[in-house]
């Protein structure tokens, strides 16, 4: 395999749409969600009214790749072999000594293995891994908080909650019937939550287009909530942009093989036909499916027998994994944590959110300190890096985490937003992550720095 990647080599360009070809405004996104969840669970549940107030520097604790253990309440910041870097129960952070009482000695989580080759939901933990559900992260530490002001006990109970929740609010019907708070919000004022795609982003998928590239959007999202998106996004005319658009995939179930996997449906006004379809015979707009019915589809269109794909996402369980591990697909990791550690933003992402972002809400948040959720954490650190102690006295040595160390197993190349690269010629070479090149190569178009740091000081 060669040690570069370029567009250019590519039969097929595919896309996730949340985070991904769509940017959220994530400060406001993220209270909506957070808000979502919470009216729920105070409304239908009978929890503490306490939980849906929030001052900005409450924010520091959202923080995406945290795990949370639903047996004992703990979040946990785990290193790439499962050790144990930071952790609290509910909100309050665990002590050196109570993280080694927790986890032993040598402070190993004991569901690393199952976590680390299957990334699979388990009811034993839950990974926050995406800015939909992460949230969540922060909710579920108030609510451990909270079950111990009440002197109840923290089991896995509370789990069923914050489930039916996520499930108010984000199930497929929740868009057409208005239900939940999270899509009534953003139906009634779409661009305070959505960025639109820069004009070079949407030159760039034309380029693809006309080059012979064949263009796939695969997303999780129903298609209702899909077509509000791109047309705020990428304008009216969004669908000619795309060959194939996939929409309720149900990643990562859709990369799934043989039996598992469901049937694409076509859609009537966006409600699936009762009748699955038997194999994908013509490019088009589908709903569901699975990644062997659409393999058929791609080695028609393009001609060859082993169609070459890369896929760009934000997600490690839902794109990454599943597109590289099941599809053998190239994989591009979309990480806006790169931007909140010295890699800057592109011209056209600064100006589209300039231009985005109403007046009024500008300044609001920063002002009363409000951390993005993508920025680094006083309380967890940095999402590629951190600092691990033995014990009381020893020395620090300093550890990727499990995140940053999938992103160089699992993906191609990182960037922080497609705006990064929508002005490169399609035939740019990007340097891959290699196990055999430092862990700095394969981020565009720089490391973060906190992992150039860890290089510096291992070759000083």
């Amino acid at each position: 395999m060669s040690e570069y990647f370029s567009l250019s080599d590519c039969d097929v360009i595919g896309f996730d749409l949340d985070h991904t070809l769509c940017r959220y405004h994530l400060k406001e996104t993220s209270r909506l969600i957070y808000e979502s969840f919470t009216r729920y669970l105070v409304e239908h549940k009978d929890y503490d009214k306490d939980l849906l107030t929030l001052t900005p520097a409450t924010w520091d604790f959202c923080f995406k790749g945290l795990v949370v253990d639903l047996e004992d309440g703990n979040l946990v910041k785990l290193a790439e072999d499962g050790t144990v870097l930071r952790a609290t129960h509910g909100t309050n952070n665990l002590r050196t000594e109570e993280i080694i009482k927790h986890y032993g000695p040598k402070r190993e989580w004991k569901h690393f293995n199952s976590l680390n080759t299957t990334f699979t939901r388990s009811t034993k933990y839950y990974f926050y891994d995406n800015y939909f559900d992460l949230p969540g992260a922060l909710l579920c530490g108030r609510v451990v908080d909270m079950l111990h002001k009440r002197g109840n006990e923290v089991n896995s109970d509370f789990w069923k909650d914050m489930v039916a929740a996520i499930d108010h609010n984000y199930n497929t019907s929740a868009f057409k019937e208005d239900a939940g708070w999270y899509f009534p919000s953003v139906k009634r004022d779409p661009g305070r939550y959505l960025q639109p795609c820069s004009e070079s982003v949407k030159t760039w998928l034309r380029s693809m287009k006309s080059a012979g590239k064949v263009l796939l959007l695969i997303t999780s999202s129903h298609s209702d909530y899909c077509r509000l998106i791109c047309d705020h996004i990428l304008g009216k005319d969004w669908e000619e942009l795309f060959d194939i658009i996939i929409t309720n995939a149900l990643k990562p179930g859709f990369f799934s093989l043989v039996p598992q996997q469901r049937p694409f449906r076509t859609l009537v006004n966006d409600v699936e036909e009762s009748e699955g379809l038997l194999s994908l015979d013509k490019p088009g707009w589908y709903s569901q499916g699975n990644w062997p019915h659409l393999h058929e589809l791609l080695k028609t269109m393009t001609g060859n027998p082993e169609p070459k794909v890369v896929y760009f996402g934000d997600s490690m369980r839902s794109d990454m994994f599943p597109a590289n591990t099941f599809g053998k697909w190239e994989t591009v990791m979309i990480v806006e944590e790169m931007e909140g550690e010295g890699v800057p933003r592109s011209d056209a992402a600064e100006t589209n959110e300039a231009q985005a972002e109403p007046q009024e809400k500008k300044g609001k948040f920063e002002d009363q300190g409000m951390k993005a959720p993508s920025a680094p954490s006083e309380q967890w650190g940095s999402y590629f890096v951190d600092a691990h102690k033995t014990g009381e006295g020893d020395e620090e040595s300093q550890k990727l985490t499990w995140c940053c160390h999938s992103i160089h197993k699992y993906s191609t190349m990182a960037i922080p937003s497609v705006e990064s690269i929508a002005d490169l010629p399609l035939d740019y070479k990007f340097p891959r992550f290699s196990p055999n090149k430092p862990c700095t190569t394969g981020y565009y178009p720089r490391p973060p720095d906190s992992l150039l740091k860890k290089c510096q000081s291992q070759s000083s």
